[in-house]
């Protein structure tokens, strides 16, 4: 045990969803609704299949490390996003740009603030690094509280405050002119928000960092995109903040694969606007139909990511759902990071065809 990270020793893992999905055939596979990642249920772009064969007719690539500044996504990235080319740097996946950032920003003993109930596996990131962790719960119903929230900013004075916006798992959506103010209420911070699923939400926050250099905001290409096997993240910030975790960051770990990949999605960014719309009917048509045909047992809060968070009367009533649904070859997810979602499980939300096949699964289950 002496030569383990001592932050280790007593550390609480990060608890991934099942991936059974993994262990069956591909034929078996097309059979299941995998709905536990937040993934997208519906292949990306055909451009990227595209530029991926383009690739393979070009074998010479494989025995070179991938471009470790490509100013094509670079450029297709700021373009995306409204903001400069100064503003940018990508990454292998966002939850390796949170190891990076809390490198950067975050030394052994710092208070670190994490808005909760959340992604947990930023908690970890954290805490390995010997942060000492301070949650502020989210109030009635996940609701944000703006007032409570900015208190207990001021409370534990954190070196960095972590936001994910949408929240996953309680879908809580803050608005960006509130997360300026509370931005602005400590400038000594460093606020780090996870827009994953700000497609879902249809208002970034990304213009905020020409304004406040005490500002992080993160990136995935694996939710709207459907890009998730590529594991591709990337930062937007003020100049500065891009340097320092620049200098840092191993410039050669995103795969000529992901690099192409990402290009081709951002080619095709209707394809994409398309698929989140359609989520977005998908989702509404889902809540709506939970909240009136099972209000007797379940609930399904208001969302504005790829997912919404139900609530069962009973904690016992939770996993006879879940194995329910496993028994018909849909995976959930169970989440527990918080008290407050002992009797919750989260579901991610796909097309409104694949969620007509969930409600069928819940009527049976319930019946």
């Amino acid at each position: 045990m002496r030569y383990i990270n001592a932050y280790l020793r007593t550390i609480k893992p990060y608890s991934p969803a099942s991936h059974k999905i993994w262990r069956v055939s591909p034929q078996e596979r097309d059979g299941i609704l995998k709905l536990d990642w937040n993934e997208s249920t519906m292949p990306p772009s055909p451009l990227v299949n595209d530029a991926l064969a383009s690739l393979l007719e070009r074998p010479d690539f494989f025995r070179l490390y991938p471009s470790t500044y490509n100013a094509g996504l670079v450029k297709a990235l700021a373009d995306y996003t409204g903001l400069g080319a100064e503003n940018i740097q990508y990454f292998a996946s966002s939850d390796s740009l949170h190891e990076y950032i809390a490198r950067t920003y975050i030394s052994p003993g710092d208070p670190v603030l994490i808005l909760w109930p959340s992604y947990d596996n930023f908690r970890l990131t954290a805490e390995a690094g010997g942060a000492v962790i301070h949650y502020s719960e989210l109030g009635r119903d996940f609701a944000f509280d703006e007032e409570k929230f900015t208190h207990d900013i001021m409370k534990y004075q954190p070196s960095l405050v972590y936001i994910c916006n949408p929240n996953n798992p309680t879908g809580t959506f803050i608005e960006p002119e509130t997360l300026e103010r509370v931005i602005e209420a400590d400038h000594d911070a460093m606020f780090l928000v996870d827009e994953a699923y700000i497609e879902f939400a249809g208002e970034s926050a990304n213009s905020l960092v020409l304004k406040h250099d005490n500002l992080l905001i993160t990136h995935t290409m694996s939710k709207a995109f459907g890009l998730a096997n590529f594991r591709f993240g990337y930062l937007v910030s003020c100049g500065q903040n891009i340097s320092d975790i620049s200098s840092i960051r191993n410039s050669k770990n995103v795969t000529t694969f992901a690099q192409s990949a990402v290009i081709a999605a951002l080619s095709d960014v209707k394809y994409m606007n398309d698929y989140v719309e359609e989520v977005c009917a998908a989702r509404e048509m889902f809540t709506e139909k939970v909240n009136t045909d099972f209000s007797g047992g379940l609930y399904a809060y208001p969302s504005r990511g790829n997912f919404v968070l139900l609530r069962c009367l009973y904690g016992s009533m939770k996993q006879k759902i879940i194995a329910g649904l496993e028994e018909r070859n849909i995976f959930v997810r169970n989440v527990s990071q918080s008290e407050a979602l002992r009797c919750c499980f989260r579901i991610t939300i796909g097309t409104r065809k694949q969620m007509s096949r969930v409600l069928q699964a819940l009527r049976e289950i319930l019946r």
